[in-house]
């Protein structure tokens, strides 16, 4: 069976630039791969070419079996996206733009299930009925979270998922993270937080210069030698959080 995602020999350049060099990568049903990498790697030109806002120059793309270039509208119902900066709307509350953004996806949950996303995303209580005009970066992006969350659809994907939040939060959300994907999604989570990508995921890869130069899989108890990888990432991302 084919991976739900899948890139082959992937190759993109922007003017002139090659910006992905025979990219390789997959992640398969029920697992988590967390794709690091130093800025300018192309890690969010990955995401868009998945999302089919960008076209290979070479290579094949698919998403559940389906190339997003031809059936864009295809791929994205069966993705769910966070985003690093999450576009939310200011006057509605975040019970009412879980509701409106989902009802936009073509599913309404319910109350008592966003409310009980939204817990299970770290946001406090008196927070979901609040407007979301005062709320802080790590307050939003937990109702985004929430949002993707919900869409029970095969494919994830998240974009600095982290960011704005708390260690407290972080923990959280990668025990939400981990529940997600037994449920049989596919998830890809570009970062730049190293432990937190060692504490959820499956399989870290690393992307360097628009190729995959390591890939390593969670084994034993440890699951990963968090020392090794810092070591290896280092030279090669020096923005790689650790």
């Amino acid at each position: 069976m084919n991976a739900p995602i899948s890139l082959r020999n992937v190759a993109l350049s922007f003017g002139g630039h090659r910006v992905l060099d025979d990219l390789t990568l997959s992640v398969a049903t029920g697992t988590i791969t967390a794709l690091l990498g130093g800025n300018g790697a192309g890690k969010s030109t990955t995401l868009s070419l998945l999302l089919g806002f960008a076209r290979a120059d070479g290579g094949e793309v698919r998403v559940c079996g389906i190339d997003p270039v031809i059936d864009p509208d295809a791929v994205r119902r069966r993705i769910a996206y966070l985003p690093e900066n999450v576009a939310l709307y200011e006057h509605l509350s975040a019970v009412e733009n879980a509701d409106y953004l989902l009802a936009l996806a073509g599913t309404r949950p319910g109350r008592n299930a966003i409310t009980g996303a939204l817990a299970a995303a770290g946001l406090q209580e008196r927070a979901w009925d609040q407007r979301l005009g005062g709320f802080s970066k790590g307050m939003r992006q937990k109702v985004a979270i929430a949002v993707a969350l919900l869409r029970e659809v095969p494919v994830l994907l998240l974009d600095e998922p982290t960011s704005g939040l708390d260690p407290r939060a972080t923990a959280d959300f990668n025990a939400l993270l981990a529940a997600v994907r037994d449920r049989n999604t596919a998830v890809l989570m570009v970062t730049h937080d190293l432990l937190s990508a060692v504490d959820v995921a499956d399989r870290i890869a690393f992307l360097e210069d628009g190729r995959i130069t390591d890939d390593i899989a969670a084994s034993g108890p440890e699951r990963f030698d968090v020392r090794a990888l810092h070591a290896r990432f280092q030279s090669g991302a020096g923005a790689i959080a650790a």
